[in-house]
């Protein structure tokens, strides 16, 4: 019997990502960067007033907040993986449209002049794909405005695990977007290394934030990868030896980087 929380034809895939952000019910309290990421987003929104915005991957509603304060719209299409979702998401704005599924099967209509995303692309089966599914939904002179990660994103992690989303570089980014069409592209990074005061730290962050180890696997055919007492010690020992540190005038920790893409485009 699937789970009424999730649309129907959503994937086993989507299913675990979406299952593994609603376990994380302190998501807002510690997604300290996401929130940062947002502010971000939204500093690159070129109009105030729109006529159609399309908001892809809302989640906990941190970008649909900010949107609901910044920008005045005539129509709002918010989409997000998780029924469970739009109940927040409908408070935060009441007269939007809501829309619960995949964003990469769904239709989310089109003649938009605005298509925001947060924090929600990495997740994707085919996230450059996502270029070419916004420049269909976008009206003419419509701006695109999202955020994804850096393959350096998380490296810590994912050089002592090898585990980890695969991450287009910038230029499959770029070139993504011209063959697409857009123009007036604009791509920026932006880097970010918390502190941790040890490395299992560090693990609890990534869950609290609703990413795991076990869930960022993209290939099938990789079994999944479990936490033993044995692994644990020595992903303990040589994150150490590999990424600890000194704070100043403080005790040892270790990094863990975030590095953010932030991309910006116009529909001719």
């Amino acid at each position: 019997m699937r789970n009424n929380e999730y649309p129907a034809d959503l994937s086993n895939r989507k299913q675990r990502i979406a299952r593994h952000f609603a376990q994380a019910t302190r998501y807002d309290h510690h997604a300290n960067i996401q929130q940062q990421v947002c502010q971000l987003l939204l500093a690159r929104i070129a109009h105030c007033h729109q006529n159609s915005v399309l908001e892809v991957g809302a989640g906990t509603g941190q970008m649909t907040r900010l949107l609901s304060e910044n920008i005045n719209s005539r129509q709002w299409l918010i989409n997000e993986l998780s029924k469970k979702q739009l109940p927040i998401l409908q408070r935060i704005l009441p007269t939007a449209q809501l829309i619960a599924g995949d964003a990469e099967q769904i239709d989310l209509g089109s003649n938009h002049s605005l298509i925001v995303s947060a924090n929600a692309v990495q997740w994707f089966d085919n996230p450059l794909c996502f270029v070419d599914h916004s420049y269909q939904r976008l009206k003419s002179g419509g701006q695109l405005v999202f955020n994804t990660f850096t393959p350096d994103n998380f490296l810590q992690v994912k050089t002592l695990t090898d585990q980890g989303l695969n991450y287009p570089t910038i230029e499959q980014w770029q070139f993504a977007l011209t063959r697409s069409g857009f123009e007036q592209i604009s791509l920026s990074t932006h880097r970010f290394d918390l502190s941790f005061h040890e490395p299992y730290a560090v693990l609890k962050h990534m869950q609290l934030t609703g990413v795991s180890t076990n869930l960022t696997l993209t290939t099938t055919s990789a079994p999944p990868f479990r936490w033993t007492k044995a692994r644990l010690q020595e992903f303990e020992s040589k994150y150490w030896q590999q990424f600890g540190t000194q704070n100043k005038e403080g005790p040892p920790c270790v990094k863990l980087t975030y590095d953010v893409l932030i991309i910006e485009a116009i529909r001719p």
